[in-house]
């Protein structure tokens, strides 16, 4: 493993029992030795994923890549042509698609209990503390340092999307903004810092209160205060409030990702979707609605709601997804499942497991940047098809 904190990388080869000489301090180091595994997780920032990518491909690594692939379409592609240049698996982490909830709404749809899929109506609820945590204060705030918040967050419900629909749309449109989190909204009387602040109290996104809210509680230390410190003490929670980012006012960060946006899609077959991802709401699942010509069906990350036309009656089904859908509870069950598809397609050598690969994945990620694109310049946008030459397989 390569990782450049000495603490947490000392922990990390500690908790797996990796011997000294497999521990480096640069990803650099580790792939200039011969092939130690069969495959590489690549976890670095997003911006940092093409170099190791690359180079653990030609490497003869299988790999497991982090999204969003890349921060650009030129980046993704590179990725993307490596791995099948050198004939390694290529499993990107887009694991709502694992996960038992949409297996079984995958299910209700090929079985035609609505019917043709008309139109989807996807809402992501981001959170107003995970807002705060991650897209004012922390590493995804800003563009330039990472992307912009459709593809660091969302790339996976626009991939989701199209993943349920089954198809790629041809026009899309967006509409979004930073709207709250600048300085022209902060309260009167707030300071740069939640601990300083006499208005703190009064505030949902006081610092002090999300993360000394974490203390005791061993999966919220994991995440997100783990990003914040790792001395879980309150003096260790106001020491790091003090003296780093995540201490500062959400109105006074240096953050400039949109905290709402809108997206529509349209499909070749004429039908549409729509898309809206929001700050300010809890941090819960997804809620999706799908229209279909026989029926409909409205899901709320763990239960799904069939309406039969045909008889006018609801049934519903509860798919057994866990009811948190934090990073901490490993998003519905959908990052375990990943890890064992991929584990299954490197071991068994058959890629059929993988759901997300990486042309799939390259192609939703077109569709983001096609959003952005539209976003920007205020246009409808189309998709041109992608050009990836033949692939070819070891």
């Amino acid at each position: 493993m390569a990782e450049p904190d000495e603490e947490r990388r000392t922990r990390f080869a500690a908790e797996h029992g990796i011997p000294a000489g497999n521990v480096f301090a640069d990803w650099r180091d580790l792939l200039d030795r011969d092939r130690l595994a069969d495959a590489a997780i690549i976890s670095t920032q997003d911006r940092m994923h093409v170099g190791p990518a690359v180079l653990a491909a030609e490497r003869g690594y299988h790999l497991l890549l982090e999204k969003p692939m890349a921060p650009t379409e030129e980046e993704a592609v590179r990725i993307t042509e490596a791995a099948e240049r050198h004939g390694v698996l290529l499993a990107v982490c887009h694991v709502m698609r694992y996960t038992r909830y949409t297996e079984v709404l995958k299910e209700l749809l090929a079985e035609g209990r609505i019917g043709e899929v008309m139109n989807i109506q996807h809402l992501e609820q981001v959170g107003w503390w995970h807002q705060a945590h991650s897209f004012v204060r922390g590493n995804w705030s800003n563009e330039a340092a990472s992307a912009p918040m459709l593809l660091a967050k969302a790339c996976h419900d626009l991939d989701w999307m199209v993943h349920i629909k089954g198809a790629l749309p041809e026009r899309v449109s967006s509409f979004g903004n930073l709207v709250h989190f600048r300085p022209e909204k902060r309260p009167e009387g707030a300071a740069a810092r939640c601990l300083d602040c006499r208005v703190e109290a009064g505030c949902p996104y006081s610092a002090r209160r999300i993360y000394l809210g974490c203390l005791g509680d061993p999966a919220k230390e994991w995440w997100p205060l783990s990003a914040v410190t790792d001395d879980h003490t309150e003096q260790g929670v106001l020491t790091a409030l003090r003296d780093g980012p995540y201490g500062r006012c959400v109105y006074g960060a240096d953050n400039d990702v949109v905290d709402s946006q809108v997206v529509d899609m349209e499909f070749g077959d004429g039908t549409t979707a729509s898309f809206t991802m929001t700050a300010f709401a809890a941090l819960e699942h997804r809620k999706t609605r799908i229209f279909g010509t026989h029926g409909s069906i409205e899901g709320d990350g763990v239960r799904l709601r069939v309406h039969d036309f045909l008889t006018d009656s609801h049934t519903t089904v509860d798919t057994g997804t866990g009811a948190d859908a934090s990073a901490a509870e490993g998003h519905g069950g959908g990052d375990e499942a990943l890890l064992d598809a991929f584990v299954e397609a490197v071991s068994s050598g058959d890629p059929t497991s993988i759901r997300s690969t990486g042309r799939e994945s390259l192609a939703t990620h077109r569709v983001v940047w096609a959003a952005e694109t539209a976003r920007r310049t205020r246009t409808v946008t189309g998709l041109p098809p992608l050009d990836l030459p033949e692939k070819k397989t070891r």
